[in-house]
């Protein structure tokens, strides 16, 4: 194995293979552990998707809250599966499957399209020129400022789905889908994302689905993997510590040094990171 694989499989904690039983049981636990330590929360708030890591990380909350409730009594804590379109969602019947498949406490919608093109407006109002790439970025924060808005208004937190085939591309938006309270999914790669919500008997097209951010107007539904220049295939690869080809390890490899910085807290002037 390359000294730079072992030292990233390190750092995000990848297993070579995984019980899904026991990975589901893990983050579970973690989600219930994390609200019975902040007494004050008694919700958990995800965007939906219709894609492989909102329907798991949000099937895997419902069950959370449901177990919650059963063992205290306490029928105030609920799951919100939000769906966040800008103006009309292409994948809606994905998403309305995700959230029927998980069994949401309560859905809601939340219409990005006006808050992100004012905020255009007025960005050019000074004289900037925003990039479709960056109205992308611009997209995932609103999604991310919708949901904390729920969230505190529930006395919530705030759900992210990084896993670590995202994790080592940085592939997410930096304080957009990048900003979370609690991340259930870290330590897992695609590959056992789907194998879960294979054993939780997910519907198929859910996880089978092509992954794109679709965030890009000039370039609609882009794969994912077109966009890094490689295959989930070879980042669950690479990350359970198989060979792979020198170029496909020096592309990940460069995404993950490329990308430091979104998988550190803000930097402060004695922070060793940035010297």
């Amino acid at each position: 194995m390359r000294p730079q694989q072992a030292k990233i499989i390190q750092d995000l904690r990848v297993q070579p293979t995984i019980d899904p039983k026991i990975e589901i049981r893990k983050s579970i636990d973690f989600m219930k552990d994390y609200l019975k330590k902040y007494p004050f929360l008694k919700t958990l708030v995800l965007g939906i998707s219709g894609g492989q890591d909102s329907t798991l990380a949000g099937k895997l909350a419902q069950m959370a809250i449901q177990e919650l409730r059963d063992e205290t009594g306490k029928y105030s804590y609920q799951f919100i599966a939000v769906r966040l379109p800008y103006g009309v969602q292409a994948d809606e019947s994905d998403a309305l499957d995700a959230i029927k498949f998980m069994q949401a406490d309560q859905t809601m919608v939340v219409d990005i399209k006006p808050a992100t093109d004012q905020m255009l407006v007025q960005l050019e109002n000074n004289h900037l020129e925003v990039s479709d790439f960056n109205k992308g970025n611009i997209k995932a924060r609103q999604r991310m400022i919708a949901q904390f808005g729920i969230a505190g208004t529930t006395s919530g937190a705030v759900l992210g789905t990084d896993h670590a085939a995202e994790a080592v591309t940085g592939f997410y938006t930096k304080f957009g889908d990048g900003a979370a309270d609690i991340t259930p999914l870290w330590r897992l790669d695609k590959r056992q994302g789907r194998q879960m919500l294979e054993y939780l008997n997910a519907p198929k097209h859910l996880y089978e689905k092509v992954p794109t951010a679709d965030l890009e107007e000039d370039r609609p539904a882009l794969p994912d993997e077109i966009a890094l220049g490689v295959t989930y295939n070879e980042i669950d690869d690479y990350l359970e510590g198989k060979a792979v080809e020198e170029l496909v390890a020096q592309r990940i490899e460069n995404w993950y040094h490329k990308t430091m910085h979104k998988r550190h807290l803000p930097i402060n002037i004695y922070d060793d990171f940035w010297k």
